[in-house]
């Protein structure tokens, strides 16, 4: 067989099987085309079945809910039946309830009425009736109650003196037993020296030798010192002394170094003086900071300015009345804590404020106003606390008692102030307060005689018996104490003693 032949047997073989697979394919498509439209039927017979059922289900549901709204409409109906019933029970009641009330309210303001008629009435008959009783006893309403309460004062006068005496010494017993308690506490641990640091004025020599190298050759030496130091060198007969004079403490402290050492050195002249005066103020400043810091630290108090510290230090070469007046502050400090605790305050301000009171008599002589001032302008300048601020301004009573530490300081500045020992007086001011407190109580009348005792601490008064009663002893006591607190100044208190002594004498013959 030829090649050609074979490709045309096996091209018709091709389109015979091609034939024969397509009529397969469609019979088979047609066969299944039979099945689908079968079970489509069925799903559609079955989906109208299911279409009743749920048909009916919702007929059923929606029947059942009608019945039900319907039951709870009508009971709902019969409640509100019921509400409106009771409400129409409640409106009839108040109804009855509001004439019951006009009634009463009519009858309450006639019995206004009748009582302001029998008032009325009543006041009329006790004038009448005070009209004559006032002419029948001749005196008017204020000089009949004045006899009663003078006859009713002298009949009970023991009584009340009893009953006031006793008044008086318990509540002052009491208050005497604490305070004493505390302050003998605050003192007692406290434990300090009294002794009152005296900042020398006088500087040693050793001959008269170095007076002329002092003054120099026309009085150079001196001159260029005074100059330089700002104080005024006085250079009289007294031997191996010479006197330092000036009123600013700084000033003389400065001198005084400054003069120690040119004396140690022997080469006095106006160059050496500069230099020697430069040193001296090194040292005055160093020794004012580590006084500052020194006082800060024994008190406790590690907040405070170095600013406010620095001029604290200044106060090592103050004095009040004999007394240094850094110390003093250091003092009030440990006293014004020790009493805070006992009394429950804030012991830190308490402390501060102790330390900070005389801190305006550090330059209290460079700034124009007094010390409690200036102390105040310092403290609000360098940032310290409001609360110690009002716990310093206090204590001499040119500000109020705004917090309880204020009057803590004031008690530990007059207790530090005023024990033996603490400050030096004059004998001519000590003589003069004594006089004064006797020409206060001498001022009052029946005073017989005053004697000021205790080194002013007493006052001790002698009235005559006929003239002063014993109510009036009271009443005079207190008035001279009072007069002393507004004339006089002093730290710590007076005591006043009013005596009433009645002698009778008789002779048997």
């Amino acid at each position: 067989m030829s090649p050609q032949l074979l490709v045309i047997v096996a091209i018709l073989i091709a389109i015979v099987g091609a034939a024969i697979g397509y009529y397969l394919r469609l019979v088979i498509s047609l066969g299944k085309r039979g099945t689908i439209e079968v079970e489509m039927k069925e799903m559609l017979l079955k989906a109208k079945e299911e279409a009743k059922r749920i048909t009916l289900d919702a007929e059923n549901k929606a029947v059942e809910v009608m019945q039900q709204t319907r039951t709870e409409a009508k009971e709902r109906e019969e409640k509100l039946k019921k509400a409106e019933e009771r409400l129409i029970k409640k409106e009839d009641q108040i109804d009855e309830r509001e004439q019951s009330v006009v009634s009463e309210i009519e009858s309450i303001k006639q019995k206004i009425a009748e009582i302001k008629e029998i008032r009325d009435k009543t006041e009329l008959l006790q004038a009448e009736k005070q009209k004559e009783l006032e002419k029948v006893a001749k005196l008017d309403e204020t000089e009949a109650k004045a006899i009663l309460i003078q006859n009713l004062e002298q009949k009970c006068e023991e009584d009340l003196l009893i009953r006031m005496h006793k008044l008086e010494q318990f509540g002052q017993d009491k208050i005497e037993q604490r305070a004493k308690s505390i302050i003998a506490t605050a003192i007692h641990r406290l434990g300090n020296s009294v002794s009152p640091d005296l900042m020398t004025t006088s500087v040693a020599i050793p001959n008269d030798e170095i007076k002329g190298k002092i003054i120099g050759k026309e009085g150079r030496n001196i001159k260029a010192f005074e100059r330089m130091t700002g104080v005024e060198v006085i250079v009289d007969d007294t031997p191996g002394m010479i006197t330092i004079s000036s009123f600013d403490p700084i000033r003389r402290q400065i001198a005084r170094i400054s003069l120690e050492l040119l004396i140690a050195d022997g080469r006095i002249q106006p160059a050496k003086i500069e230099e020697t005066v430069e040193k001296a103020k090194l040292q005055i400043n160093k020794t004012i900071k580590e006084k500052g810091d020194a006082a800060v630290y024994e008190c406790g108090l590690f907040n405070l300015d170095p600013r406010i510290v620095s001029i604290l230090g200044r106060l090592c070469f103050r004095t009040s009345y004999g007394q240094n007046v850094l110390q003093h502050s250091v003092e009030v400090a440990h006293i014004a804590g020790m009493i805070a605790e006992e009394l429950g305050a804030d012991v830190q301000i308490a402390k501060a404020g102790g330390l900070l009171h005389d801190i305006g008599k550090a330059v209290d002589h460079e700034v124009q106003g007094t010390h409690v001032e200036i102390g105040r302008r310092i403290l609000q300048k360098f940032g310290a606390s409001e609360e110690i601020v009002k716990a310093m301004q206090a204590h001499h009573e040119e500000y109020p008692y705004e917090t309880l530490e204020s009057i803590v300081v004031q008690a530990a500045d007059a207790i530090s102030g005023s024990r033996p020992g603490a400050r030096v007086d004059s004998l001519e001011n000590y003589l003069k307060r004594l006089g004064d407190l006797e020409a206060i109580a001498n001022s009052f009348e029946g005073i017989e005689k005053t004697y000021a005792i205790a080194a002013g601490r007493e006052v001790r008064v002698f009235v005559t018996p006929l003239s002063v009663s014993d109510l009036q002893a009271h009443d005079l006591a207190r008035n001279i104490a009072i007069k002393i607190e507004q004339e006089l100044k002093y730290p710590g208190e007076i005591k006043v003693t009013v005596i009433r002594e009645s002698r009778v004498i008789e002779f048997a013959r």
